[in-house]
């Protein structure tokens, strides 16, 4: 019971009612984890949904969802903010709140890149690009409405790839880039990022590929392809001559 004075509630739910909280849960330890609410969830029912996941990555929710149980819920309140004095998360936004806030958050994101918070900047970058998505998931794929808030997606991707590639996140900036040029065929940044990211994993055949597209886009960066294909280059000899001293080692014995 509420204790004089508190601001907590308790409140009882019978296992009719909390069929779908396993799913609810879910959501919210994405949330507490900074992801995607409905990462992994598809456009179906709720029914279905229950029955597309065998299993939801938590023991104790695959439980709940076999057998449910009776909850009880103490919800106590911490404290109460005015609207407008906090930023929502993008999860809790209106469709409207969304596109409203997508060109701040990348203006916070710019800044924090500026002042050298790459893994602060990557998460702004990372929630105006699930504001993005979340509204596209609305639209039919291919639908000018569709097609226009991917072009708004792209740049923000490729912000997020940049500070991927300074956290050494190479695979992440390799898919992330791939998924870019599949759709344009002619972004040159898609193309210098996924190179330099090849290079980074010794995939050498794949980051020159990509640096000479780039380059062919866009011959203004000649210089800076030369410079990434050179320290391509010294990097395979110091690792060439590594492996010449480590082999040399092995056969002698």
């Amino acid at each position: 019971r509420p204790r004089r004075g508190s601001a907590q509630r308790r409140l009882p739910l019978t296992p009719q009612h909390v069929v779908l909280y396993p799913l609810v849960s879910k959501s919210l330890r994405n949330i507490a984890a900074g992801k995607d609410p409905l990462e992994g969830q598809r456009h179906c029912c709720s029914i279905a949904q229950l029955h597309e996941h065998y299993s939801l990555g938590y023991p104790d929710l695959d439980e709940l969802q076999k057998n449910p149980q009776p909850l009880i819920f103490d919800i106590e309140v911490l404290k109460v903010e005015e609207p407008g004095s906090y930023q929502q998360d993008p999860w809790a936004m209106t469709d409207e709140e969304k596109l409203q806030a997508v060109p701040l958050i990348h203006k916070e994101g710019n800044e924090l890149y500026r002042q050298g918070k790459v893994q602060e900047a990557a998460a702004k970058y990372y929630d105006a690009i699930a504001c993005l998505k979340n509204l596209q998931m609305k639209e039919q794929p291919g639908s000018p409405d569709w097609i226009e808030l991917d072009q708004k997606i792209t740049p923000l991707l490729l912000n997020y790839c940049q500070c991927k590639l300074q956290c050494e996140e190479y695979y992440e900036v390799l898919d992330h880039c791939s998924s870019i040029l599949n759709k344009y065929e002619d972004n040159v940044k898609a193309y210098f990022k996924r190179g330099k990211a090849h290079a980074a994993v010794w995939n050498v055949a794949e980051a020159q590929a990509d640096f000479a597209k780039a380059l062919a886009l866009d011959p203004s960066l000649r210089p800076i392809v030369s410079k990434e294909l050179r320290s391509l280059e010294a990097r395979l000899r110091e690792k060439d001559a590594e492996d010449k001293i480590r082999f040399k080692g092995i056969f002698s014995q």
